[in-house]
């Protein structure tokens, strides 16, 4: 299940991306984990419910980007300390480079 933001506009939305919130991370991360051994191409990471404009945009991340995403993503978990789920990620970046 993907993981649901509820924001009051889009722009709400832009602000928790450039400011690197970290549960935008997890949802990436969660989802990318959950289907690294998968066939499917595009995978829905998250729902963004805008609350003023009444609509709901989805986020998929395309397979060709995990790898990018989680070694983007490992310099994040590492700020919040969160070292076993730096372990899956390294593990998991090891496993989609030998898939290359």
């Amino acid at each position: 299940m993907p993981k649901e933001f509820k924001v009051q506009n889009a722009e709400e939305f832009e602000i928790m991306i450039k400011n690197r919130d970290f549960r935008i991370s997890e949802a990436l991360v969660s989802t990318i984990l959950k289907n690294l051994k998968g066939k499917k191409r595009h995978h829905h990471a998250l729902s963004i419910i805008s609350l003023d404009e009444d609509a709901v945009y989805d986020v998929t991340i395309d397979r060709n980007d995990f790898c990018h995403t989680l070694t983007e993503s490992l310099n994040r978990y590492e700020e919040e300390e969160k070292y076993e789920e730096c372990i899956k990620i390294r593990e998991a970046i090891a496993y989609l480079k030998t898939k290359k």
